[in-house]
């Protein structure tokens, strides 16, 4: 199995499970996904509500606050997401470890991962769009890539760092 990790087909493995994952998520309505019936069991008592109430911003062009959408809902937009950027940097990064012991070469496996993770994020809310119940956001596709880019970056700096000359020993 350290083989099949080290060559790289574990993690497109993985990448691949990943855009399954995904690929099924973005085939159920926003009924089909919802949360809220569970965070209210779980949040009943609303905690932080005091603090969150003062929190308030534009995403796609709609405003984000407890005001405006209730806590619960308020709440589950940030658990939607951080399940985006999350799926995304899995995936980008698995891309990556994945490509990167074939193509040798770092800038050009970053380059390759991040778009194609990109790319299939531009797909995944274009299929979005053609499932009933869904609002695709370009908006998403922004935070999907940087999801992606962020985990490319992290192993990048994890070979670089890991690879680096060490230090000359003193001699006594």
């Amino acid at each position: 199995m350290q083989k099949q990790f080290k060559n790289g087909n574990a993690y497109l493995i993985i990448a691949f499970i990943m855009m399954g994952v995904l690929f099924v998520s973005s085939s159920q309505t926003y009924e089909q996904q919802s949360t809220i019936p569970l965070l209210q069991k779980i949040l009943k008592n609303e905690p932080f509500k005091d603090i969150l109430s003062s929190v308030s911003f534009s995403y796609g062009g709609s405003p984000v606050s407890i005001k405006e959408s209730g806590y619960h809902q308020f709440i589950e937009f940030f658990i939607r997401k951080g399940a985006h950027f999350f799926t995304y940097f899995v995936l980008g990064g698995s891309f990556f470890l994945g490509i990167n012991p074939r193509v040798k070469h770092l800038g050009i496996s970053l380059l390759f991962s991040w778009l194609s993770a990109t790319g299939y994020a531009a797909l995944d809310e274009f299929h979005q769009m053609l499932t009933g119940g869904r609002s695709p956001m370009f908006q998403d596709v922004v935070l999907d890539s940087l999801g992606a880019l962020t985990a490319c970056v992290l192993i990048t700096f994890l070979f670089f760092w890991s690879n680096r000359p060490k230090g000359k020993k003193k001699r006594k």
